[in-house]
């Protein structure tokens, strides 16, 4: 079947050029139809002329041809923009475990050059470090390298893991300073959902550096320019968020699984036990007037109570809280919920991104 927008009118006008020239064919083109069809009793009228039927056949084909070579390029260009480029460095260890891995994308430029790092979400429960190029792409175009991380997973090692290798991998990428040429005092985080909570926490968190550390990675800060995140939660506590988006926030596995639980039910029955992490891994615990700037941005959907788990564990209260907690200290912060929350100075986090990234 041809495309609905198919350009008719290129073989109407041969058409009615045939019939001008008292040619004259039974087939004949309903304009706006996505098809050629067989005209009955409306149409034109019957002829025996074998150069017409030719002429109408190859004129109905070149136009098909004309019409679906663009869309076949663009579907080419389509999956090419997919694909991610070729990593500079691919699968680099920075820690004793499997998934401490990294890729990274070194941009071309004078002098050391601004990192963009993502960490991907999944609610530190799956994921991987795998991008798509418009990840990538628009950052080494402006000259800022860009690194993708993994991490250990809460099915098998709970917090502090999923967060701590994050925080270690921004510490290996520092000691890659030199080797790899990357400015040290232009980091940013980016990252959706558990990636997001994770790069608010480095963002927010005090310094995890060690200068006393036998290994020197450890010696390195974990302090970062900026973030900016997408659908983050800026508090993990299960009694907290209930109270700002609804119950069924709790029937998604990334609040009992970040304690080592499998059930929401024993998360809760354990409270106490976990209180002091819930509380230590909620980036809203540790905002401060010198942290460095942060960008969320939430679906529009505010409804509440949150309509599942995933509207829940997602919604955009978690980003009106920490923004209420960010404006109450001096904290430089900006929200976007479309209908619902502007910045006054950007329209998305890559222009967040690039704007910090790229500061004297």
């Amino acid at each position: 079947m041809l495309p609905p927008a198919f350009p008719f009118s290129i073989l109407q006008s041969r058409s009615t050029r045939c019939c001008r020239e008292g040619i004259f064919s039974n087939r004949f083109i309903w304009i706006g139809s996505p098809v050629l069809t067989e005209a009955s009793g409306v149409g034109i009228r019957n002829s025996d002329s074998e150069s017409c039927r030719m002429r109408t056949s190859f004129l109905a084909a070149l136009a098909v041809a004309v019409w679906l070579a663009p869309a076949s390029a663009h579907a080419q260009d389509k999956a090419a923009g997919d694909a991610p480029p070729a990593p500079t460095k691919a699968n680099v260890s920075y820690g004793p475990h499997e998934r401490n891995v990294i890729d990274f994308w070194q941009a071309e430029g004078e002098g050391p050059r601004p990192l963009l790092v993502i960490i991907h979400g999944g609610g530190w429960i799956r994921g991987s470090k795998a991008v798509k190029a418009n990840a990538v792409m628009p950052y080494l175009k402006k000259g800022i390298s860009v690194a993708a991380i993994e991490y250990r997973l809460t099915g098998t090692d709970p917090l502090p893991a999923p967060v701590h290798d994050a925080a270690r991998a921004i510490q290996f990428l520092r000691s890659k300073a030199k080797e790899w040429n990357i400015r040290k005092d232009r980091i940013a985080l980016t990252g959706g959902s558990a990636g997001a909570c994770s790069s608010m926490w480095i963002l927010l968190h005090d310094d995890l550096a060690d200068p006393n550390a036998s290994d020197p990675v450890l010696r390195e800060s974990t302090r970062v320019t900026a973030a900016a995140v997408s659908n983050g939660q800026t508090s993990i506590d299960p009694k907290e968020i209930e109270g700002w988006v609804g119950p069924n926030v709790l029937k998604h596995a990334m609040i009992h699984r970040a304690v080592g639980e499998e059930s929401i039910e024993a998360a809760l029955e354990n409270y106490e036990k976990h209180k002091a992490l819930y509380a230590e891994f909620s980036p809203i615990n540790h905002v401060s007037a010198d942290d460095p700037p942060l960008m969320m941005t939430y679906g529009r959907d505010m409804s509440l109570p949150s309509k599942d788990a995933g509207h829940g564990i997602h919604h955009g209260m978690f980003g009106v809280k920490l923004k209420e907690k960010s404006d109450s200290v001096g904290h430089e912060c900006h929200l976007l919920i479309p209908g619902h929350s502007k910045s006054p100075r950007y329209q998305s986090n890559q222009e967040f991104l690039i704007d910090k990234l790229l500061a004297p």
